[in-house]
């Protein structure tokens, strides 16, 4: 019988073949005329797991294409040194989501003086980009506005806002948006504003910090589904009833947005394409050289609810 420590060993080895080749490459045979880089911001956030995984789903229709994927783990310094590897490794084209937009400018510009760069979700107008693709988060902010709006009526109410990071570009979109068109409504009242860093167990300990400071609550908006989720356990462990909860991403799959409107965790959420599969399809029109390519792609995001499901039009 082996020992314990070579089943390990073993063990180990394999895991680490699986995870290298899940990592570092899309393609398992045919000839590669394109090599691409594709540096995450991280892989905790379920956004951004699905970002890679339409990346890696779509790049598996080319067989002239491969990519690498590096994941920063929400540290722009090795965001800053997985591009400088993927760079080093030859790439041909680089596709990136930043950590933080201010600390990645000067490697995206460097990256973009030799080959092109397509950013995702996170834009700069001091980026050199050849291609920016995300969703309009000042409008996403706007349409969340509008539901509260609706949800909270004639007679208003009290507002707690969840941000992400509160300098990320997507934060500041979303929070200028919905507060815009909340504060056109006198009866409305944003009491709190808490900062998650886009985590479902950090909301939830913050609004078990700041919930009960509040005599009513009664709309939660987080700027994504993770955290409204991670409020609406707060709010269920102190046992504190009649909060509607509304989050964006509208992920599939389980505890992403439509499966946690369809339970009646959220009252809704806002759809928000990664652009994975679009970033793709353009990095083979950039490489190609195909002229009269955009310098902005805007992706839609449509409001789901429980009517979606009700009305037949599942998202």
């Amino acid at each position: 019988m082996a020992s314990r420590g070579v089943i390990v060993t073993c063990l180990l080895a394999c895991i680490a073949t699986i995870v290298i080749g899940c990592q570092t490459s899309s393609q398992a045979s045919g000839e590669v005329r394109y090599l691409i880089g594709m540096s995450q911001a991280n892989l905790v956030e379920p956004w951004r797991v699905q970002m890679n995984h339409e990346i890696k789903s779509e790049s598996q229709q080319y067989t002239e294409m491969n990519v690498l994927f590096e994941d920063a783990a929400q540290s722009s310094e090795k965001q800053v040194k997985d591009v400088e590897k993927l760079l080093a490794q030859g790439i041909d084209l680089l596709m990136i989501s930043p950590n933080e937009v201010e600390a990645l400018k000067p490697i995206v510009n460097r990256a973009a003086e030799k080959i092109p760069v397509i950013v995702l979700d996170r834009d700069d107008p001091g980026y050199n980009y050849s291609l920016y693709i995300g969703p309009d988060n000042y409008a996403i902010g706007q349409q969340a506005g509008q539901f509260v709006v609706s949800l909270l009526g004639k007679q208003g109410g009290n507002v707690i806002e969840i941000q992400g990071f509160s300098d990320s570009p997507p934060a500041v979109g979303r929070s200028k948006g919905f507060r815009e068109v909340l504060s056109e409504h006198d009866n409305i009242h944003i009491v709190d504003t808490i900062i998650a860093d886009w985590m479902r167990d950090r909301a939830e300990d913050k609004v078990k910090e700041v919930i009960t400071r509040y005599p009513k609550v009664d709309v939660i908006f987080a700027h994504n589904d993770a955290m409204a989720q991670g409020a609406s356990i707060a709010a269920a462990k102190l046992r504190i009833q009649g909060i509607q909860f509304v989050g964006i991403d509208g992920l599939s799959g389980a505890n992403g947005g439509i499966q946690l409107v369809r339970m009646g965790v959220l009252t809704g959420t806002f759809n928000y394409p990664t652009g994975g599969k679009v970033a793709v399809q353009y990095a083979m029109k950039l490489l190609d050289h195909e002229k009269g390519l955009p310098r902005r792609v805007t992706l839609s995001s449509e409001r789901i609810t429980r009517s979606n499901f009700q009305d037949g039009s599942t998202p």
